[in-house]
């Protein structure tokens, strides 16, 4: 019976003294109250895009091939040229011709001279205007009627893939924004110029091609290149815009949180009509104006101040010992 009253008066004396622990400790911290940002509606610009890849592609590619086989002679431009529809781009001998020649050069100077005058060479012309964006041949290489020589691209544009579910946004005349892997600080402006009919199955998704038109070619473009592209679905100016943590859902409907008086203390939850939204602001289209004063939650996280309370266990310093 008595070790059960030491165990009880044990179990007394430790709460008592947990109380007063608790006490010293936390009776000079509070919670603050919470604090607002006061924010104002501002005007600007603000957009609805869809997102996507792609690559840099020529928007004409023409394989160029020899109308006969026989020996690359001469080649007469280089890769990344710029050309003209008819301009010569190699000079070939037929196999007759080739094997004609080596056997002329060895009867001597003049003979071979003869039959370069009386045979000539087969020009390789270019089809369109162009540039040269592959060359697969050099001189003195032979090559067959079915070889490739060299390829040509009117000008470079971008394939975009787009998601079956955003394809019913894009339409032709959008404009959009090209950017690349390789050089992230470029941006291209461009314009959507034709969505494909058919697509293709990409990791179980339908995805449609759709071709950009970029207003310049910046010398660094090469096909193949992979490519970001921000197609601009609307846009508006002059929007009165707040930041998307402003607006909050209630009872199903847009509401901010504005203040009503002086203080931030007198607030009200006013509804509002939204619009366009770019992941950092919203529209706002009615329910709000210019001088309406929205709070924002700080979310800012403070220690809690001690304000005279100490902790009994914590080391004290600048107190003498007695």
């Amino acid at each position: 019976m008595v070790s059960r009253n030491k165990v009880v008066w044990a179990g007394l004396v430790a709460l008592v003294v947990i109380g007063a622990v608790g006490f010293f400790f936390f009776r000079g911290s509070r919670v603050s109250e919470k604090k607002f940002d006061e924010i104002h509606p501002t005007r600007g610009v603000i957009s609805s895009s869809v997102s996507t890849t792609g690559a840099v592609e020529p928007q004409n590619r023409v394989k160029i091939q020899s109308s006969v086989g026989g020996r690359i002679e001469e080649i007469l431009v280089e890769e990344g040229q710029i050309v003209k529809k008819g301009e010569v781009l190699a000079m070939l001998s037929s196999t007759e011709r080739a094997a004609l020649l080596d056997a002329a050069k060895l009867q001597g100077k003049s003979e071979q001279n003869y039959w370069q005058k009386v045979y000539k060479e087969t020009a390789v012309m270019a089809p369109m205007e162009g540039q040269v964006i592959v060359r697969s041949v050099d001189p003195g290489q032979t090559v067959t009627a079915s070889d490739s020589l060299f390829v040509l691209s009117d000008r470079l544009i971008v394939k975009a893939y787009v998601d079956e579910t955003d394809i019913g946004k894009v339409k032709a005349g959008q404009k959009a924004v090209i950017g690349l892997d390789a050089y992230p600080d470029i941006r291209v402006n461009g314009v959507v110029g034709h969505i494909y009919y058919e697509s293709h199955l990409q990791n179980n998704v339908n995805i449609y091609n759709v071709d950009v038109i970029p207003e310049r070619i910046p010398d660094v473009f090469r096909s193949g290149m992979s490519a970001n592209i921000r197609i601009i679905v609307e846009e508006k100016s002059n929007a009165l815009l707040l930041p998307i943590g402003a607006v909050q859902s209630k009872n199903g409907r847009s509401v901010v949180l504005e203040k009503s008086g002086s203080t931030s203390l007198t607030q009200r939850y006013r509804a509002v009509h939204t619009g366009l939204q770019d992941g950092r602001n919203i529209e706002i289209i009615d329910g709000l104006s210019d001088n309406s004063v929205v709070l924002l939650p700080d979310t800012t996280f403070v220690l809690p101040t001690n304000n005279g309370g100490t902790n009994p266990f914590a080391p004290q310093r600048g107190k003498k010992k007695p």
